[in-house]
């Protein structure tokens, strides 16, 4: 059964746009962040990248969960192994 979901995507009716307001910025990340971790995109996209942009990307998402989520919510929510 597959655990993880991206029914945001699927259903975004509002602006592709940064920068009007909160509301439209946070959908807008959202929807951003699911197209980029779709799969046919990140098989073309990863390896173009180089060892030091890998780090980067890493280290800034590793950093954001630290910062903004509990360990609880990081194997619920995120790992989804509990």
């Amino acid at each position: 059964m597959k655990k993880d979901t991206h029914e945001f995507i699927h259903t975004y009716q509002g602006l592709g746009a940064f920068g009007m307001d909160r509301e439209t910025d946070e959908q807008t990340l959202m929807f951003y962040l699911q197209k980029f971790s779709e799969d046919t995109f990140m098989k073309t996209f990863v390896p173009r990248l180089s060892d030091d942009e890998l780090e980067k990307i890493y280290q800034c998402i590793h950093g954001f969960l630290k910062q903004h989520i509990t360990e609880d919510e990081y194997h619920e929510l995120f790992l989804k192994d509990r």
